[in-house]
């Protein structure tokens, strides 16, 4: 399911949209074509008789399809958004679990890759953001590299948009600088904090 636009702040676009490598799928699989491979032993070597032998080998085959169900359904409505304002995650099947960082708080993207992973374009992800949960680690992510360049860039163009943003406060009015600034509260670049800083400059109290 992709990232609902409606979630989106005015202004602003999603850039990319991914969910974990196949890489995701592995262990479920493996345990599908094993229990699979047992059943079918077991079918072929006690062709006549022996039903109770052969229901019993049908149960971990059974166990091993619902962890895949499971599984894919994780990854389904698994979503690792970036945005030309912030990253956003979004987990869970029945219970939804988010969270968001500002492109302006983050200070380091790195990632890393086994031998394997890198034949298979898969690695792990890690940001380091100036918030209380410090770095993060978002595991079997696809080509993790271009996702690391694309935020870098994303990156860039928030910092020149802010830029922009503060050249052009300097020529507006008062009302319309704070306007500026409540617009940016809104759309999650200010913190509260921030604002209220900021609004307490232009109106010049202590």
């Amino acid at each position: 399911m992709p990232f609902p636009h409606k979630l989106l702040n005015d202004g602003e676009d999603i850039v990319l949209d991914v969910r974990p490598h196949w890489m995701y799928f592995t262990g479920p699989a493996v345990a599908v074509l094993l229990t699979a491979t047992l059943s079918t032993i077991v079918e072929v070597h006690f062709r006549h008789g022996w039903d109770w032998l052969k229901l019993a080998s049908l149960v971990p085959m059974l166990v091993a399809i619902g962890w895949l169900a499971v599984r894919y359904a994780r990854w389904a409505t698994t979503n690792f958004v970036l945005t030309t304002d912030r990253l956003i995650v979004r987990e869970g099947v029945l219970s939804k679990h988010g969270r968001e960082i500002p492109l302006d708080r983050l200070n380091d993207i790195s990632f890393h890759q086994s031998v394997f992973e890198r034949i298979v374009a898969a690695g792990d992800l890690m940001l380091e953001s100036a918030g209380e949960r410090g770095q993060e680690v978002f595991p079997t992510m696809p080509h993790p590299a271009k996702v690391q360049n694309e935020i870098y860039r994303q990156m860039e163009a928030h910092r020149q948009r802010g830029v922009e943003h503060a050249d052009a406060a300097r020529q507006l009015s008062l009302p319309e600088q704070l306007e500026k600034l409540d617009e940016l509260r809104q759309r999650g670049v200010l913190t509260q904090a921030e604002f209220d800083a900021k609004k307490a400059q232009l109106l010049g109290l202590p």
